[in-house]
């Protein structure tokens, strides 16, 4: 297992200032970080990428679809240009990064509604773009983890059922499932059943509690998830996502108005003891 934190809940764009909070993270025991890639180009992450490397935190990326102008499922032609462009330079940003995987909701506008669920079309066009994107991410030694979100922010990809008929359409070995436990958490039925549906296709595990806060503090019962997960034989990236008030464009778009921990050294602190003491007792 390694152990990483998305860094979504200190800023979206990591900067020099930044550097400080890496090198706590590095000193707690997290094995890497998951980098967001929003803005910025492929400069920038080059250099964050060498300064990770002196710290030495390992690195994976997450990315959304910003709008509903660069889609890569929509039926406009420009606009699916556009959103293959955009899938483009995420790859070319984490390829600067060193990243080992891109993963993220990069499939359709977060919070963008159609009044329907997914069509066969907009499926068949997400995945021709998933399926290049995931060529070009193998030939860079880098694999996509595709994120399904609830129900309240995409209408693309909710379940994991719908995660593994949509990578059997995709059909392509770099293209992997970021499985989030916040949003299992409100879509699946059981999340144990989930898991085992996604079976070997497992990219990423999000660690997320129900309230976005510290993991172990809520409802979501992380013994059951990390002892299914483990017995599908991953070991890989279990990746702490918490968020916070304190980023107005990430509360505006998670929905996030109160404080969901009481400061970072905390929350730090208490999700890598959380895991790794619970993903040690789901092995025994």
């Amino acid at each position: 297992m390694l152990l990483g934190i998305n860094l979504l809940c200190i800023s979206g764009f990591i900067e020099a200032d930044h550097l400080d909070t890496l090198r706590q993270l590095k000193d707690l025991g997290y094995d890497g970080v998951e980098v967001p890639v929003l803005r910025g180009g492929p400069e920038h992450y080059g250099w964050l990428g060498r300064e990770l490397d002196r710290i030495g935190l390992r690195r994976t990326t997450t990315s959304v679809i910003p709008s509903v102008h660069a889609n890569p499922v929509s039926a406009d032609p420009d606009e699916r240009l556009a959103g293959r462009a955009h899938l483009d330079w995420a790859l070319d940003c984490a390829i600067a990064l060193g990243a080992e995987g891109l993963g993220g909701p990069i499939h359709a506008p977060i919070g963008h509604f159609t009044g329907a669920g997914p069509t066969p079309e907009e499926w068949r066009r997400g995945a021709e773009a998933h399926h290049d994107l995931a060529e070009r991410a193998a030939a860079n030694g880098i694999y996509l983890s595709l994120e399904p979100l609830n129900r309240f922010e995409t209408y693309f990809l909710n379940t994991m059922a719908q995660a593994r008929a949509y990578l059997d359409l995709v059909d392509h070995p770099a293209l992997r499932i970021m499985y989030d436990t916040f949003h299992a958490h409100i879509e699946e039925r059981s999340q144990v059943g989930a898991i085992a549906t996604l079976g070997p296709h497992l990219g990423v595990l999000h660690v997320s509690e129900n309230d976005r806060g510290i993991p172990g503090r809520g409802q979501i019962d992380f013994a059951a998830i990390f002892s299914a997960v483990r017995g599908t034989g991953f070991d890989g990236w279990v990746t702490v996502e918490a968020f916070g008030a304190g980023l107005p464009e990430l509360a505006a778009a998670t929905r996030v108005w109160r404080p969901l921990f009481p400061d970072y050294p905390t929350l730090f602190a208490e999700s890598a003891q959380f895991i790794r003491q619970n993903w040690a007792q789901a092995g025994a």
